[in-house]
């Protein structure tokens, strides 16, 4: 008992606690009105009807690190038959990991089950990893199956208590991210967690535990076996942490962009390409952190444009500069395809590269169409990127800031006035006389 005592102070999960360390509201001071009205309607609910249930996971622990909650997640210990039929307005979700959607008009809650550890499920593959995860077991088992100690942490709005069965509360005082269990056979059952960690390291401010940190670079080959869908969700997580920057480079320092993009290290191995993407990705975090959203084909687009510009290699004055930049974003298409972006990116990426050869042409009504491209903006803001990393004039993006702004009925006017080439002229049309048929007799000699 003193010895469970003290593994819970020293921040020490054990998995064979069975009843939590309680932490008050004086010390945690976690108000109930900062839970969302939807978790607690839903929490409300299962109590009447007889179950437990508990705020889980990210929420307990952002409210304990200062930050506000964006989802709030509920644990239960009824099965995802049961929360169904106490809910009208829900739905079952997953296959690996069985969930329900509990809806209250425009918000939705995420209501899981208790589960069982790890070891109690038989659906694994060859390499550990866990391909379906419904057993269901109690609130201590769910505690230990968690991934991250200040991810196992659960709130009671009807005590107003934190439980913590893993030592996760020290280590929100600590700022420690310390996963639970044996490192490494947590990242067998799901190689996402090393992802994961690194996104809430730096987004949260956390220090990542040694040991939990130590087998990145031998593991980091299990991420090639994890299923596309999960990269993408995983990575576009990063993408709207606000911290984009920094974790690439702790993506890349560990190894795991070869799961990712592949030419990552390529790329920022060669200064200005590596400047162009560290410049996306700072202005990435400024757009997140100031409340604005972000278009994953976008930031894609940029990841790869390097490909496409080294292929390009445009001549202003060529004539044929267009159908050079169709080549080079045909061949770095083969490169997207190979990746965990989803086809219907493809399309809206490939309209950003095309979009960098039309915004050349400021002749005559080629600027107008360009503008009624429905990717216009996209294409602009990733001129605008390139004019600031000086791929581009000052003067071409400057024009197209000004020009969009113009009123439809001026621009006509405005462009005759301001008209710049953008490409080489075409050449006129030599219209010449048709040749005189010849009658050609050939004699039997010849």
């Amino acid at each position: 008992m003193i010895k469970r005592l003290i593994d819970r102070l020293m921040g020490q999960p054990s998995e064979k606690m069975s009843s939590p360390l309680r932490i008050s509201f004086d010390e945690h001071n976690i108000d109930v009105d900062h839970i969302s009205p939807c978790a607690s309607r839903t929490i409300a609910t299962l109590h009447q009807e007889g179950h437990e249930a508990y705020v889980v996971g990210g929420a307990v622990r952002d409210l304990l690190l200062g930050f506000v909650p964006k989802d709030f997640d509920v644990v239960t210990d009824a099965t995802p038959e049961e929360v169904r039929r106490i809910f009208r307005n829900s739905r079952i979700i997953g296959r690996r990991f069985r969930l329900v959607h509990v809806y209250c008009g425009r918000d939705m809650v995420e209501v899981s089950t208790f589960r069982a550890p790890h070891e109690a499920s038989n659906s694994k593959d060859r390499k550990g990893r866990l391909l379906r995860d419904n057993t269901f077991g109690s609130i201590n088992e769910d505690a230990i199956r968690r991934d991250f100690t200040v991810n196992a942490l659960f709130y009671d709005p009807r005590s107003k208590e934190v439980l913590d069965f893993c030592g996760g509360y020290v280590d929100t005082q600590k700022n420690l991210l310390r996963i639970i269990g044996a490192p490494v056979q947590r990242y067998r059952e799901d190689p996402v967690r090393m992802l994961r960690a690194i996104r809430l390291s730096e987004k949260l401010s956390l220090t990542i535990d040694s040991k939990t940190k130590s087998p990145f670079k031998k593991q980091a080959g299990l991420l090639d076996g994890v299923p596309t869908a999960r990269l993408y969700d995983e990575f576009i997580k990063v993408v709207k942490s606000g911290s984009l920057a920094s974790a690439v480079e702790q993506i890349v320092a560990f190894g795991f962009h070869s799961a990712l993009f592949k030419k990552l290290d390529e790329v920022k191995a060669r200064s200005k390409e590596g400047d162009f993407l560290r410049l996306v990705y700072k202005k990435t975090d400024e757009r997140i952190n100031s409340g604005k959203s972000v278009s994953p084909a976008f930031l894609f687009a940029a990841v790869f444009w390097p490909e496409v510009n080294k292929r390009w290699k445009y001549v202003e004055s060529d004539p044929k500069y267009m159908g050079a930049l169709v080549r080079a974003i045909d061949e770095a298409s083969i490169g997207l395809s190979q990746t965990f972006i989803p086809k219907r990116l493809i399309a809206d990426i490939r309209d950003i590269w095309y979009l960098q050869g039309r915004l050349l042409n400021r002749r005559g009504k080629k600027p107008t169409q360009v503008l009624r491209h429905t990717k216009f903006r996209a294409g602009y803001d990733f001129l605008e990127l390139r004019g600031i990393a000086g791929e581009v004039p000052e003067e071409l993006v400057d024009w197209w800031t000004r020009f969009q702004d113009i009123e439809p009925e001026d621009r006509e006017s405005w462009l005759e006035k301001n008209t710049k080439l953008g490409g080489a002229e075409p050449k006129k049309r030599v219209r010449r006389r048709p040749r005189k048929k010849r009658n050609i007799e050939i004699s039997p000699d010849q």
